[in-house]
């Protein structure tokens, strides 16, 4: 590695580094203020028991790291990246955020060199970038490389959260976790019918200091308990921004068939009430700032006599001359198991549902209040009551009321059934199953466009057994999975439909 210069020029220069304080003089300096973009960087002011392992961490979450040199003596190091465009995302990345190392800030910058050529003879550094690329390509890395590894534990924590009495936030998350160091990406999703979250931080440092200070304590008061460990996962690719995953070093990304991320605005106006809503969730990890309790509101956070124990939803603004209680039960049937509907007898605009549990009454709630249902746009929200009751013996409400607790169709009967991964909200394109063999494209098609619909496109899997079809709006394709759920397609197989996630 001869002829590299102790001061390789960089883009972003701080005004302390001009004054003479680092490596080389002031007029190298200021004599060349730019080297172009390379896939090497140039890293400086290191402290002085900074291993090999902590600087490619500072790489690992804009992409592969290829090689690494450190020059001890110096407090510095070049680390190349696999391609130019990563090492571009992370010197934009770090411009904003300052890289820390062990507390201490870091300078990065783009390196005069388009490549590092190494001595091959340097085993250590070989072993720790095997391990790291492995483990990002989702191998198991060997153990005298694991052993170099553990120095360098991932900066991405795996959060499953117990107890989950009151919804938690991807803004709670990030609320909590920032506390520690920059959270770059989180992930949200159930699993096992729990809640989880990928979380990454910018530094494994940060990520060790949140596990040893979160791990097993509780969000709010006696619930919602973090359970922490590190993901083998190095680096986390996150497509969206909504409220199900969120990339807070690309602000640019699309929202995908999530709900986008709350408005700033929102989340000022629902401030007004967090006070209240933080006096009654006194909690081991609060004060959460107002933002993340705005954030909790806007979970719609439920606070009923038995907080959070309500599985009860009011809906309202139905289509009365059209609304069912079977209706209700299969379009609310999507995202818990209903266990009863009630019409309101003297408000046939609104009717009560109650859901098997609190969660799949918020997860109800957060997918299809604002939806379009038989032409009214429904509100949904949680309801006061505690149970839905049947109405008394020998009482005929004109069908109006309908116990549910029974039904076949429950799809979340079965603990950590596939269908507890696959919950998306209301889409124009539909996924089927259970479709029998004789059952053609032409059959479908003219099956959905007489629930009152366009069929916009139509894709069967590999298999035949499954397809998805896309109507041409929401509303439609709400409509039909009303109507065709469960739908008897003869020899007593019964069509399958939910909402996909991907368009054809």
């Amino acid at each position: 590695m001869d002829g590299i210069s102790d001061v390789a020029v960089g883009v972003k220069r701080g005004s302390d580094e001009l004054n003479g304080a680092s490596n080389g003089s002031d007029s190298k300096k200021l004599r060349v203020e730019e080297a172009p973009p390379s896939r090497v960087l140039h890293i400086r002011k290191l402290p002085n028991e900074a291993s090999e392992t902590e600087v490619i961490a500072l790489g690992l979450p804009f992409g592969k790291v290829t090689n690494i040199l450190t020059l001890k003596g110096k407090n510095q190091a070049f680390l190349e990246m696999g391609t130019e465009e990563a090492a571009i995302t992370m010197v934009n990345y770090y411009t904003t955020v300052t890289p820390h190392i062990r507390n201490v800030p870091v300078f990065i910058q783009y390196s005069n060199h388009k490549e590092l050529k190494t001595d091959a003879g340097n085993q250590r550094t070989q072993a720790v970038l095997q391990a790291v690329s492995a483990v990002q390509s989702g191998g198991s890395p060997s153990s005298d490389v694991q052993e170099a590894l553990a120095a360098a534990s991932s900066p991405v924590l795996r959060i499953i959260i117990d107890n989950m009495f009151y919804p938690v936030t991807l803004d709670v998350l990030q609320q909590i976790f920032s506390k520690f160091g920059t959270v770059m990406k989180i992930i949200t999703f159930t699993k096992n019918n729990q809640f989880q979250a990928l979380l990454q931080f910018s530094d494994p440092v940060n990520a060790q200091q949140a596990k040893l200070a979160l791990d097993g304590q509780n969000i709010y008061n006696s619930c919602c308990t973090l359970r922490i460990d590190f993901s083998k996962l190095v680096n986390l690719n996150v497509k969206y921004n909504n409220d199900k995953s969120r990339d807070y070093t690309r602000p640019e990304l699309p929202a995908g068939d999530g709900q986008p991320s709350l408005d700033p605005s929102v989340a000022a106006a629902l401030t007004k009430d967090s006070n209240s809503l933080l006096g009654k969730i006194p909690g081991a990890l609060n004060p959460l700032s107002a933002a993340a309790a705005a954030a909790a509101a806007a979970g719609r956070v439920a606070l009923a006599g038995q907080a959070g124990s309500s599985g009860v939803l009011l809906v309202s603004n139905l289509n009365e001359e059209m609304v069912t209680p079977q209706s209700l039960f299969t379009l609310f049937g999507v995202y818990g198991d209903v266990q009863r509907v009630k019409i309101l007898y003297n408000k046939k605009d609104s009717a009560l549902i109650q859901m098997s549990d609190a969660n799949q009454a918020q997860l109800a709630m957060s997918h299809l209040n604002g939806q379009k249902m038989y032409g009214k746009i429904i509100r949904v929200t949680l309801s006061k009551h505690q149970t839905v009751a049947l109405p008394r013996d020998g009482l005929d409400d004109q069908g109006l009321t309908k116990d549910y607790a029974n039904s076949p169709l429950h799809r979340f009967k079965k603990p950590g059934s596939k269908n507890f991964q696959n919950i998306f909200p209301p889409s124009a394109t539909l996924h089927l199953s259970n479709i029998p063999q004789d059952v053609t494209e032409d059959d479908l098609r003219l099956l959905f466009s007489n629930a009152g619909g366009t069929v916009k496109a139509f894709k069967f899997f590999q298999d035949r057994k499954m397809a998805l079809i896309q109507m041409s709006t929401v509303e439609e394709a709400i409509q039909a999975l009303i109507d065709l759920h469960n739908y008897n397609m003869g020899g007593n197989q019964h069509l399958r439909v939910s909402f996909s996630k991907s368009t054809i």
